[in-house]
């Protein structure tokens, strides 16, 4: 391999020193970069853990964070650019995901062992992503220094090494440690991993570059790489993150609706409140474990990847209690998919799903009965949400869930292109869906932040927010990075 990337191999793979490294968003910017000027592109990320999914058209299930990055290139997400989703149900224990089907249930060292199958299907989505885009921008997981990860890795360099592309590493200085960090990490790595490391890029620093200096210089010497880019610390960017609940919230000078969010110990797709998080009348919090619920207009409990076991976590925290003191207050309870189920009279898992086999009792204030089934419904859809004393909007999202839910009527709040979904109860002081993304759309948004209590919605176009976001990265990628030395064969689309 030579210091530059060769047109033959089409493909950069970005890894990090750590978790939280800046990989996802430099990916996504990398793509919106290359898409500006006309470059097919695409993402891909062969091993993913996070409870954070998307769904594509053809019933797929992704994660997030490939979704946002086809968003940044422009096209459709699909299953290839996110072979092997893991999502976690225990502390030891994931459902694996493959080519988006869900595959089995395996603990920690089942799954190691298999990860030796798992690479043919990882290659032929690869390649099949070759065949069809110019070049292909990957995401790396986690560190591709963890030492007890090295054998059979599929995520980091033993994917590099499989498919012979070359690496650059980012960092990130706000931590603090960076240079220890990347001289580590590449200490750690064998002689034709080292080699296939093409420099480094240190993420999210603030201050003078000049008092940086000395230790890229240092640097650059240790390693005999080059350090490709220092990118400055983004202020207030909003870029949905792929596992870690992101508690920004846009600066308002008087929040009107106050929103609490318990996090369960398996939340998933909490995604689902990055529109509340960015609006200027929401005071939205998350509550986490032994913490009481501050006073609050609206509760909403999110989805979970283990509604039973995280129900009786609600039951646990006295969050149960703390919600039927809300609702005898006046105040308004919304569940989203694993949340929905719990608002219900039970929850049956007789195939022993995400746990083991049983009945448990919901919370009671929806007339519904969810049992767990061997299949899961994953799927694009969209509808009109109706809700009372207000005019239908038009909604859109995605569902994702094994739970069968008996009990609704056919004028059900949402009617959706595959039928009725959803319920209201408790004198329309509680409502249930399956529907993520609800949030996303100005006016389902306004709707229900009016039942709500909100009376003049000021609700921000989300998507907009969304693809300032990603703008802002590639606008800062393309400021601070020199492409050319990455692409020199686009050399000539970057200098115009």
């Amino acid at each position: 391999m030579t210091d530059t990337l060769q047109p033959t191999t089409r493909a950069l793979m970005v890894q990090g020193t750590t978790s939280d490294a800046g990989k996802s968003v430099l990916v996504a910017g990398l793509c919106r970069v290359l898409a500006r000027r006309g470059i097919n592109v695409a993402p891909f990320k062969s091993q993913n853990m996070a409870l954070n999914s998307a769904v594509t058209q053809d019933g797929g299930e992704i994660g997030r964070a490939q979704a946002v990055q086809a968003q940044a290139c422009g096209i459709e997400p699909s299953v290839h650019m996110n072979p092997v989703l893991l999502k976690p149900n225990t502390d030891v224990g994931a459902q694996v995901i493959v080519q988006g089907k869900a595959l089995a249930d395996m603990n920690a060292v089942g799954y190691h062992n298999y990860k030796k199958v798992v690479m043919a299907p990882i290659m032929e989505s690869f390649t099949l992503l070759q065949q069809q885009y110019q070049t292909i921008i990957i995401e790396g997981a986690g560190s591709p220094a963890e030492i007890n990860l090295r054998d059979n890795d599929v995520a980091n360099m033993g994917f590099a090494e499989k498919a012979d592309v070359p690496v650059i590493i980012i960092a990130d200085i706000d931590r603090g440690g960076v240079f220890a960090h990347i001289y580590g990490t590449l200490a750690l790595l064998s002689k034709s991993e080292q080699a296939r490391v093409k420099g480094f890029v240190i993420n999210r620093f603030r201050g003078d570059i000049k008092l940086l200096e000395s230790g890229l210089e240092w640097l650059e010497q240790k390693t005999g790489k080059p350090v490709l880019d220092v990118l400055p610390y983004l202020h207030g960017l909003m870029l949905e993150a792929e596992d870690a609940i992101n508690c920004q919230q846009v600066e308002a000078a008087d929040h009107q609706l106050k929103v609490v969010v318990p996090v369960l110990t398996r939340v998933s797709n909490h995604t689902d409140f990055d529109p509340l998080r960015m609006h200027p009348q929401v005071n939205l919090q998350f509550v986490g474990k032994e913490q009481p619920f501050p006073a609050a207009d609206l509760i909403i409990i999110p989805g979970t990847k283990s509604v039973r076991s995280d129900l009786v976590f609600l039951r646990q925290q006295g969050w149960d209690k703390q919600i039927q003191r809300h609702l005898r207050l006046g105040g308004k309870v919304i569940g989203i998919c694993g949340g929905y189920q719990m608002l219900g009279e039970t929850i049956a898992d007789p195939y022993a799903i995400e746990g083991e086999a049983g009945v448990s009792r919901g919370l009671g204030y929806l007339s519904i009965a969810t049992t767990i089934e061997k299949n899961k419904c994953l799927q694009q859809t969209k509808g009109t949400l109706t809700l009372p004393n207000q005019t239908p909007v038009t909604v859109k999202g995605y569902e994702i869930h094994a739970g069968v839910t008996q009990g609704v009527s056919a004028n059900a709040p949402l009617q959706l292109t595959d039928g009725p979904d959803g319920q209201l109860g408790c004198d329309n002081q509680v409502f249930g869906t399956y529907l993520h993304g609800i949030f996303e759309q100005q006016a389902g948004c306004d709707a229900i932040l009016r039942w709500a209590g909100l009376e003049a919605t000021q609700t921000p176009d989300f998507e907009q927010i969304r693809e300032q976001g990603i703008d802002r990265i590639a606008d800062t990628i393309e400021e601070h990075m020199d492409l050319s030395a990455l692409w020199p064969q686009w050399a000539d689309q970057f200098t115009r």
